[in-house]
């Protein structure tokens, strides 16, 4: 779907054609020219219905038909980039309008960012033939860019194109860096997306030339007159030998003239106005050019290409009248006048109003910061358009806090382009020719097309787009979609105001998903984190696995051990003697200020400000709607300070959480929330050997007395500054150790040397899983985004005495339903199968019917000797003893289990108090 006519060529630069088979000359698919009549617009809507199944049988042979292109297989070779950037003015198209409004911001000192979608600046005046006497027009444009080029506070962005504006004047450009190129330098991108913040935003995105309706306007040969101009002028190509040139519009003589000029045979100038006495068609005859006013192209002949065009005289009405002429040619130039490039002005929010000068929609009142200049709102004279880009520019500025608003004067220029273009609609008018009105060349819309949406009711714009396609290509109607709104009105016999027009959406051209995605695809999709004792797992043979954004160790094996033996020593050796695991990927938050205890009270369910210092508490937070949203421990380090720990996946959820309710909600509390994860190296030390180890490198007192359960304490481990935890995830004995990143692995090795004597060993989050699966403690799978804190038995921890967020939409009737899911355990009746996570609890044998919970975690107990689960079942605590069956279709399997209590070892916790 890459447009040819955008492409700049480049040595090494390979172009096929699509749509066609088996090749261009010879397309099977030209039939349907013949099926046309019987298949119209909305044929598919009507005909396709039938039995299920029918439409995905046929979807594939009409999207093929639809001429869609073939997306690659393979992986995208180039790389792509992301930036963003900030500006006083962003000025959009680099034309003379543009131009000029990029020097009256930048002279004023503002930050000045100016893009174009092309190679190089001018606009128009690229396409132009200059005389000897006119060229101060382009010496003008090459004076411009230079002086921008040494404004320190002036980018200048080529092949750049603006396809975006959203809120708050957000401007997204996709600048193509390399598809230019032919070999990139190395490192080079392919393309880089921009991310434009701008404070005033200038839209001289210029005006589009219309094309004009005739049976068979999409046959090769027929082009924009504007687009011939440019061939002959910008590239140096004769686009053919024999042309006509129709038109309702002076521009178009332009063309004509220099199309003659470049060597082409211009048979005839067709014009469907009553009169051509300008000065412009003057000069057309003076070049011996014929010039057909009152008439208009009617049809064009030819088979794989035009070959000759059908003329008519018009009547007073501007309907085709009397007989048909004849014209030989292998060009025709149309030109149906100029509408202004209004997209991004529509996208940022601006009405559109209605010129019935110009035919055309012109941009109305903006929504946001932004203005438009020159063509872009319907000013086609040189000097009017420069005149109007330095006055936007100068505004702009202005309202950005920069110069006084006074526009500078415009440059004189020999040459001003046509002021007014009066397009009349006689080529679409119902004088019948062999062959096919496009309206939309791209998508094949039709007048009759069109006609038909009418008839069958559909008046509306967006119906008619929808029902017949209309403007739904590539270039989202461009150049269709006011001719189609012409039709429309004039069918219903309404103006084309009355009739309205579509929403344009982003993007404004095709943008490659390379660059919407940037370096952010594969691996580089999310950053990768890998914690300050990473090297040593490595070294140790640690498996690892993602977990939110770290890489963390999954479990050591040694030789001859799977993971699921690898894990089941290490969690077996945690409970018999100590074993040490990294959780540096845990979330910390250093909450801080006089009213941090009162932030805490508002965001926990239970209370903070009589915890003492040197103690930790569990914490448990919920969402607005009462449902758990984060767990974990935070400790009272001082009077007003406390640390804060969260799961490792919320941890970034959770810090926007607080920072969310201390700017907007409670912005009188007097407390900050600061990030600190990537400061601390964190590490659990667990097991009933875990105290000798420690003692043999802290500094201070760890025994029961001196640092009982939940007690914190500074110290110096090894010699390194720390802060120990005495609280425990697996259950046992245990102590979380906080150092400074940079120590993380020299105070780990000291951790691992010094518990040599005790047999310590390393666990991973497979272990850690198993042990905290035994002790019944919640994790991902309980905090699934649907449970309260009733649902996971941690009811009691609800305040009675404060409010905390979630509180009120907790007491709904529907979340405190003795019918909702609660926390159980399980355990299979055979004492040996594995329970399956996700596995759906149904009360049938068979494991079919209505499913009344379902499993959320399931482990391989090597301290109880078989496997175990945590479940949340529909009346969970009623059901203990109860057997279900735990079904899990995608793998046929069906598992007797017993209900029981969700905490399967050292329910008294004798073992962490110990």
């Amino acid at each position: 779907n890459t447009r040819a006519t955008m492409v700049e060529l480049h040595d090494g630069l390979a172009a096929e054609s699509q749509h066609r088979w088996p090749s261009l000359a010879f397309d099977l698919g030209a039939v349907n020219d013949r099926l046309a009549p019987f298949i119209p617009a909305g044929f598919y809507y009507k005909t396709f219905m039938g039995p299920r199944g029918w439409w995905m049988f046929y979807e594939r042979l009409i999207r093929k038909a639809a001429g869609l292109g073939t997306a690659p297989r393979e992986l995208d070779p180039d790389t792509y980039e992301k930036n963003h950037a900030h500006c006083d003015v962003l000025v959009v198209g680099g034309g003379p309008a543009g131009l000029a409004a990029a020097l009256a911001a930048g002279r004023t000192g503002a930050r000045v960012i100016l893009a174009d979608e092309t190679a190089a600046f001018g606009g128009q005046l690229k396409r132009e033939r200059m005389a000897i006497e006119e060229k101060s027009a382009l010496a003008w444009v090459g004076a411009a860019v230079a002086e921008l080029e040494r404004m320190p506070e002036a980018r200048l962005f080529l092949r750049t194109t603006a396809f975006g504006y959203y809120d708050h004047n957000l401007v997204a450009l996709c600048e193509r860096v390399a598809d230019h190129l032919a070999v990139p330098p190395p490192y080079t991108p392919r393309q880089r997306l921009w991310l434009v913040r701008a404070r005033e935003v200038v839209l001289a995105t210029g005006a589009i030339e219309r094309p004009l309706i005739f049976a068979g306007n999409d046959r090769p040969g027929v082009m924009l007159a504007n687009a011939a101009r440019a061939y002959v002028n910008q590239f140096a190509v004769r686009p053919g030998q024999r042309a006509v040139v129709a038109t309702n519009n002076d521009d178009a003589y332009r063309s004509a003239a220099d199309l003659a000029d470049a060597g082409v045979l211009v048979a005839a100038v067709i014009d469907a106005r009553p009169s051509a006495g300008h000065q412009l068609a003057v000069r057309a005859r003076e070049k011996g050019i014929e010039i057909l006013a009152g008439h208009a192209v009617v049809a064009s002949h030819g088979r794989a290409a035009v070959r000759a065009v059908e003329v008519m005289a018009l009547d007073p009405h501007g309907m085709p009248a009397g007989r048909s002429r004849v014209i030989p040619c292998d060009l025709v130039a149309v030109s149906g006048g100029w509408s202004p490039s209004l997209h991004l002005h529509s996208q940022s929010g601006g009405r559109l109003d209605y010129d019935e000068t110009l035919a055309a929609f012109v941009p109305g009142a903006p929504k946001q910061r932004a203005r438009s200049a020159g063509a872009a709102r319907g000013q086609y004279a040189l000097r009017a358009v420069l005149a109007d880009g330095f006055e936007s520019g100068a505004a702009a500025a202005s309202a950005a806090g920069f110069g006084s608003g006074a526009a500078p004067p415009a440059p004189r220029v020999a040459r001003e382009l046509e002021a007014r273009l009066r397009p009349l609609w006689s080529a679409a008018a119902p004088g019948r020719r062999k062959g096919k009105r496009f309206v939309d060349i791209q998508d094949d819309v039709t007048v009759e097309d069109v006609a038909l949406a009418a008839r069958e009711g559909y008046v509306s714009v967006e119906h008619l787009k929808r029902y017949t396609t209309l403007g739904m290509g590539t270039d989202q109607g461009k150049t269709a979609n006011l001719n189609g709104l012409a039709v429309m009105a004039q069918l219903r016999g309404l103006s084309i105001p009355a009739v309205g027009t579509t929403t344009f959406r982003p993007p404004y051209t095709p943008v490659a998903f390379g660059a919407l995605g940037g370096r952010e695809v594969g691996k580089a999709f999310r950053p990768t984190r890998r914690s300050a004792m990473h090297e040593w797992h490595e070294e140790a043979g640690a498996v690892f696995v993602e977990a939110g954004l770290w890489l963390r160790p999954r479990y050591y094996p040694r030789a001859g051990e799977d993971m699921a033996a690898a894990t089941a020593r290490e969690a077996k050796h945690v409970r018999e003697a100590v074993g040490l695991v990294d959780v540096s990927t845990l979330g910390k938050i250093d909450v801080a200020g006089r009213d941090a205890a009162e932030l805490l009270d508002r965001v926990y369910v239970n209370g903070w400000k009589t915890l003492a210092v040197g103690k930790a508490r569990y914490g448990l937070m919920l969402r607005e709607d009462g449902i758990v949203f984060d767990d974990g421990t935070t400790s009272r380090v001082d009077e007003s300070r406390y640390f804060m720990t969260t799961t490792t996946a919320n941890a970034a959820k959770v810090l926007a959480h607080l920072e969310y309710y201390l700017q907007l909600v409670w912005p009188e509390l007097r407390a900050q929330v600061t990030s600190v994860t990537e400061e601390w190296a964190a590490m659990a030390l667990a097991g009933p050997r875990s105290r000798a180890v420690l003692a043999r490198l802290a500094d201070v007192e760890v025994s029961d007395e001196a640092l009982p359960f939940m007690g914190v304490r500074d110290c110096r481990l090894a010699g390194v500054p720390a802060r120990l935890f005495r609280i425990s995830f697996s259950g046992e004995l245990a102590y979380e150790i906080n150092v400074p990143a940079d120590w993380g692995r020299f105070v780990w090795e000291a951790l691992m040397t010094e518990g040599r004597a005790e047999d310590i060993v390393a666990y991973g989050t497979e272990a850690m899983g198993t042990l905290r699966i035994e002790k019944g403690h919640v994790a991902g799978g309980e905090l699934n985004g649907q449970t309260t804190a009733r649902d996971l038995g941690l009811g009691r921890l609800l305040s009675t005495k404060k409010d905390f967020i979630g509180k009120a939409l907790l007491a709904r009737p529907g979340l405190e339903d003795p019918e909702r899911p609660q926390l159980v355990g399980l355990v299979p009746s055979d004492g040996k199968t594995r329970i399956r996570s996700g596995a759906q609890l149904v009360l049938e044998a068979g494991g079919v019917g209505t499913a009344v919970g379902h499993v959320t975690s399931s482990a391989s107990s090597p301290t109880l000797g078989h496997p175990i689960a945590l479940a949340l079942l529909a009346r969970g605590p009623e059901r203990k003893g109860e057997t279900l069956y735990a079904s899990f279709p995608l793998k046929g399997e069906v598992v007797p289990v017993v209900v029981g209590d969700a905490v399967f070892f050292d329910p008294e916790g004798k073992r962490l108090h110990g």
